[in-house]
This record gives structure tokens, C-alpha cells and sequence, in this order.
């Protein structure tokens, strides 16, 4: 059933911080659920915990088993600001739907940080300012309209002149932009945390188990596996992240590859804040730091999905990379650590595909792209739960699959 990829390569920074582990069983007979869901990562732990929260019976299944996929590859900069600035996207989807976009990612951010703290997850989550830095597809007067764009669809943001940039953050660029109430977390922790929670709440994880093939009927949804038994479901949820299953339509979608790497710590070395940074550039840099002042620096992203040259790429990549980082902060030890690959699927305007797939209105997709991967996976865990609920989402027409 699923297109497999080798999602990393490498050794990501954050296996050198303990996650709690997740217990999971074997699945040795037939079993029956309200929901059955494809995927232990972020995705289908955030979906996990929501349809539990409201009472539904859940079966998690993984080929690889929890945490064991694409999660532990991102950086975790939770960002409410779309990879695709206001600005461009509404001229791809309309100013409306495109304000309407950033404000449901600005809500899922901070719906997110009231979940961790209701569960009480310690993911080392942080909140913190984010810098958007002038590049080579942003200047300065494109900044500028972006802050106004942002500010008409009432979404804060300040613009910072190539003298404040300095004064404030001590880094050399033409302009950026100012925003508030982003966060950095251990994305590792918090899966982990949250399939914890739905697990409390009598979710059942089997793994390794994988979907060969899926049968969708009047009655039930029924999942072959690779052990034999057969899983029946009343709604069936598809969150294997960039290993898009053969029944999800591809068209607007592709594989890239990106790469990071971690530096050691150095937290007296940092920058004033600690901001999230990202660039205005094409390939950009993506730049958090960790609780114990580590610094993560992602980009140089090529539009490939040839695992093996991915992963040959690596070393030339990480120097890259670190050169950069080093041009930004002169002061810093860039010598990576840590460094990894990983591959992570992008569409035209930068928005996931969210929702019931077309003519399968119980088979429901959940894809976070790009570099909101997390942010669209909370909002997919709340469109998602509302539509297997019988409620109506009134932002889940702007990521429905099309018709």
C-alpha cells in the first residue's frame, strides 16, 4: 500500500536526548476499532491523542514502530508563519483564504502549546521570537508589504531595519521581520508524550505491523497487514507522513530533500533571544537553538527523492551549511556534531491536503508539509477529529483534497 522511502539518513540531534518509550504489542488475530490509523509519528500521535480525547476507540499501526520515521529528522521549529508569505500566497489562493491560512496556523500553534501544558509533556517546548531575514526572494520593500499584509489580516509583525536587526539581534542583513509566540520543542518527547496519553486512554499500538492493502465498503474499512490479521474500522486515518499511500493522489505533491546538522553546546555564544530564525531565500537556512545551547541549522534543500544521492550529499551539504551559519554568526563554533538528511514533501502553495480523500469520505488523509510540518499536523488532528465526530470544520475546505 505504501510508496516506502527511506525517510533520514544520519544521526539527528535529538537522539541524544532520552524520549520515554512507547509500548506497543503484537498484533496476532482480527481485530475491530472506531478508527484505525496509519503512522506513530507526529502526525498520528496528534491525531491519536485528539480522537481518543473525544471517546473514540483508536489502533495505531507502524511499519517501523513509534518515533521511528520522519519525526525524529525535523528541526521542530514550530512556526505559525507559512512557509509561503502571506503576500505570495494571496496571490496564488486569494487574499481571503490566504489570510484565513495564517490565521488557522497562527490558532494551531497556540492550541498546541495549551495541549502540552494540559497533558503535562515535557518536550523542552519554548516559546520564542522568529526572525524572517531578507534574501534573495524577499528585499527589504517586499518585507515591508509582507508586515503590512500581515498586519490586515490581524496578525502581528514588526519590521526591523538593517540597524535595528543589529542592534537587537547583533546580525548583519538588509531588513526582517519581528513575530511572537513561535515555539521550539524535542519533537521526539512530545510523539512519544502524546501516544502515552492516548495509550491511558485505551489506544492499542502494534508494531512493526504495515497496511498491504485496504478495503473500503458500506460496512467497515478493513486494512490487510504484513503479519495476516486484518484490521476492521469505521474511519481510517492515513498519517504516514511523505510515504503518501497508492490510494492519496499525488498530482500537486513532491518529494524533496532537505539536511541539517547540531552544533555543540555553546550557550554563552548565542544570539540575543535565542529568535527562530529563517530566511527570505531560496534555499534558505532555518536556524533554533536547544534548552541546553546546541544550535540547529537546516536548508540547502534540493527537489530530488533519490535517497542514495541524498545521503551522499551529506557531508558536502553539512559544510555548506555550516559555512553559512558561520557568515551569520562569526562568533559561533558551526562544526557540526550532529548531521543528518532527511526527505519531506512540499505542494505548489505550500499548504497541506487535509481531509477525507475524494470518493473515500471515511479514508482520511493527514499530511504536514514543509517546514510547518508540525503546525499542519495540529491542524489536521483538529479537522480530522471534528469530521470523524460529524462536526463541520469551517477551515477545512482551504486543505481538501481536491474533488
Amino acid at each position: 500500500m505504501p510508496r516506502k522511502l527511506d525517510l533520514r539518513y544520519g544521526r539527528p540531534v535529538w537522539f541524544s536526548y532520552p524520549s520515554p518509550s512507547v509500548p506497543v504489542g503484537k498484533l496476532t488475530r482480527d481485530v475491530k476499532t472506531d478508527v484505525l490509523i496509519v503512522g506513530m509519528g507526529i502526525s498520528g500521535a496528534m491525531v491519536a491523542e485528539a480522537l481518543t480525547r473525544n471517546g473514540h476507540s483508536v489502533i495505531c499501526i507502524d511499519r517501523r514502530g513509534p518515533l521511528r520515521g520522519s519525526t525524529a529528522a525535523t528541526t521542530a521549529l514550530v512556526l505559525f508563519e507559512i512557509d509561503q508569505p502571506l503576500t505570495l500566497l494571496s496571490a496564488m489562493i486569494g487574499r481571503a483564504a490566504a489570510e484565513q491560512a495564517w490565521r488557522r496556523a497562527r490558532l494551531a500553534v497556540l492550541n498546541l502549546c495549551g495541549r502540552i501544558a494540559e497533558l503535562d509533556i515535557h518536550c523542552n517546548q519554548a516559546s520564542a521570537q522568529s526572525l524572517y531575514l531578507a534574501g534573495n526572494a524577499l528585499g527589504p520593500s517586499e518585507l515591508h508589504d509582507e508586515v503590512e499584509a500581515r498586519r490586515r489580516a490581524g496578525i502581528s509583525a514588526t519590521y526591523l531595519s538593517r540597524r535595528q536587526l543589529i542592534e537587537k539581534f547583533s546580525i548583519e542583513r538588509a531588513a526582517a521581520i519581528l513575530s511572537h509566540d513561535n515555539i521550539a520543542l524535542d519533537p521526539r518527547r512530545l510523539t512519544a508524550g502524546l501516544l502515552l496519553k492516548a495509550l491511558a486512554r485505551k489506544a492499542r499500538c502494534y508494531a512493526p505491523v504495515e497496511a498491504t492493502a485496504i478495503e473500503d465498503n458500506n460496512e467497515a474499512i478493513v486494512a490487510s497487514t504484513s503479519r495476516g490479521p486484518t484490521i476492521a474500522a469505521r474511519h481510517l486515518v492515513l498519517a504516514t507522513g511523505y510515504e503518501l499511500a497508492d490510494i492519496v493522489p499525488a498530482a500537486a505533491h513532491r518529494i524533496a530533500s532537505t539536511w541539517a546538522i547540531a552544533t555543540s553546546r555553546q550557550p554563552h555564544k548565542l544570539w540575543p533571544g535565542a529568535a527562530l530564525i529563517w530566511e527570505a531565500s531560496e534555499p534558505y537556512l532555518y536556524i533554533r537553538t536547544t534548552v541546553d545551547g546546541r544550535v540547529i541549522c537546516g536548508g540547502e534543500d534540493e527537489d530530488f527523492t533519490d535517497e542514495i544521492r541524498r545521503d551522499a550529499l551529506t557531508a558536502d551539504k553539512s559544510a555548506r551549511i555550516s559555512e553559512k551559519l558561520g557568515r551569520l554568526f562569526p562568533k559561533l563554533n558551526t562544526l557540526p556534531e550532529f548531521a543528518w538528511a532527511g526527505s519531506f514533501g512540499t505542494t505548489t502553495t505550500g499548504l497541506p491536503y487535509i481531509g477525507a480523500l475524494p470518493r473515500h469520505p471515511r479514508i482520511h488523509a493527514v499530511m504536514g508539509y514543509g517546514g510547518n510540518g508540525i503546525t499542519f499536523s495540529q491542524i489536521a488532528s483538529e479537522i480530522v477529529s471534528a469530521s470523524i465526530a460529524g462536526r463541520d470544520d469551517t477551515d477545512a475546505r482551504l486543505f481538501a483534497f481536491k474533488r
